[in-house]
């Protein structure tokens, strides 16, 4: 018998304890990232006046923030808004995964001079600052008379996004097998056909999840929307920051919240639902055999 035999190797048992110092730590983590979130529906909920009631479980319940949120006649158009959303956030992430994919291809499957200085440009894009391009963006989409449009807020998007994407997609296509495409160029693929026909099917997956998290980066973006846009193409992050009420000296924080519910909750109920390809593209390309 040898000393890899799988019958000698030696389980620890975990300690008493251990077990619950885990469930207790998880528990922690889910109760502090989801009581905001909590609180948000609770107020959304409440009736207006009662709307610093401290009582923690939801009380004097009405759908009357939500009407008022969606309420276009004070000038807050919420639905507007989450259409602007919805179009800046599906044209950057097509966009951004249809480069990401095929840059990501050849980061992972080709050898170029200077590879690693692209690899180091691409990963270095994606810590840098956004408060820093604010000024030089403001100043550049105003000297081409592209402030307040759809493109000053798409572009900018996708900088932010491809790097999310190639990272994503690149650690995956990198532990694909070779074989696979190589079998597909002796039978007379081109390195196109393998790609399309092969490679592409088998990241579809990764393909998926790097569009959720794309998707999911872009609509939650505040800080350049709120200084390129203006009323008629602003995304919903920046109109609910801007909502007002019928007082302009009392803030409608009840119809803030019902707002922040309406756009929050479909993310939510999203993420639980694909939760396990989120994980899986995440950690795609973390373990090496």
């Amino acid at each position: 018998m040898t000393p890899t035999d799988s019958s000698q190797v030696i389980q620890r048992k975990p300690r008493r304890g251990e077990g619950w110092g885990s469930y207790l730590s998880g528990a922690i983590i889910v109760i502090w990232c989801l009581l905001p979130f909590y609180w948000m529906m609770v107020v959304a909920f409440r009736d207006v006046s009662h709307t610093f009631d401290t009582t923690p479980w939801p009380t004097y319940l009405t759908l009357d923030n939500f009407a008022a949120a969606l309420d276009a006649s004070g000038g807050n158009n919420l639905l507007r808004s989450i259409g602007n959303s919805l179009l800046i956030s599906g044209v950057t992430t097509v966009v951004a995964v249809v480069l990401g994919v095929t840059v990501s291809y050849a980061l992972a499957r080709l050898n170029f001079s200077g590879k690693s200085f692209v690899t180091g440009i691409i990963f270095a894009a994606s810590m840098f600052p956004g408060i820093a391009l604010v000024t030089p963006l403001f100043q550049l989409f105003t000297n081409i008379s592209w402030l307040g449009t759809y493109q000053a807020l798409i572009i900018p998007n996708i900088s932010f996004a491809l790097p999310l994407t190639i990272y994503t997609l690149t650690s995956f296509l990198h532990d694909l097998p070779w074989e696979l495409e190589e079998a597909a160029r002796v039978d007379g693929a081109t390195r196109g056909q393998a790609f399309t026909r092969v490679i592409l099917p088998l990241a579809a997956p990764a393909v998926f999840t790097t569009a959720i998290l794309a998707f999911i980066a872009t609509w939650n973006e505040y800080l350049l929307a709120s200084q390129l846009s203006r009323p008629n193409v602003e995304p919903v992050t920046v109109a609910i920051a801007r909502f007002a009420g019928a007082n302009p000296y009392i803030q409608p924080y009840a119809a803030i919240m019902a707002a922040g519910t309406i756009v929050t909750v479909p993310l939510v109920i999203l993420v639980l639902i694909l939760q396990r390809r989120i994980v899986a593209g995440l950690t795609a390309g973390g373990v090496k055999s």
